[in-house]
């Protein structure tokens, strides 16, 4: 009786191994070594359930199949919080005001404003209007740093621009 449980026992250990091999699998890069090992490990499992019958087997079968995703699930949830799960995922980005894509009705009290080019427009580029640096589009051409624009056009989030000298 005893080594019946104990047969039981190293059968679940089994397909626990084979849980955390697949998982492991994900982060080592073993070229499948892992994945045949758990693989082995959930046959071996199941093998020593259907030692004891039919019934049993199947039995087994279904308690794979109920341990190994609960299993997955706990080490996901888990992982995060180690250090080294810490190290390996990335955090939320930190946008500050400012960073994003300005939303197109702030973009449209933009037009017919004058800006200075910061970096080159090729034809987009960074232009600044009065300290907001935007994202501009050249309305044709390459247009050099440090020259005056103006926008001449708002379309979506896109500002279009103009050289100021080839307006007047």
């Amino acid at each position: 009786m005893i080594t019946d449980i104990l047969w039981f026992v190293l059968a679940v250990f089994l397909f626990a191994a084979c849980a955390i091999l697949l998982v492991l699998e994900i982060f080592v890069p073993s070229f499948g070594i892992l994945t045949v090992s758990a693989l082995v490990s959930l046959g071996a499992g199941i093998a020593i359930f259907f030692e004891y019958g039919p019934l049993s087997g199947w039995i087994g079968v279904g308690t794979a199949a109920a341990l190994i995703p609960v299993i997955w699930m706990i080490v996901y949830r888990l992982f995060p919080k180690t250090s080294i799960g810490q190290k390996m995922i990335l955090g939320k980005p930190d946008v500050g005001r400012g960073d994003a894509v300005p939303d197109c009705r702030d973009l449209q009290e933009m037009l017919s404003r004058e800006g200075i080019v910061r970096t080159p427009l090729r034809p987009v580029g960074i232009c600044d209007f009065d300290g907001r640096r935007l994202e501009c589009v050249s309305e044709r051409g390459f247009i050099d740093v440090d020259r005056k624009v103006r926008v001449i056009r708002v379309q979506g989030t896109t500002l279009t621009v103009r050289p100021v000298e080839e307006i007047k």
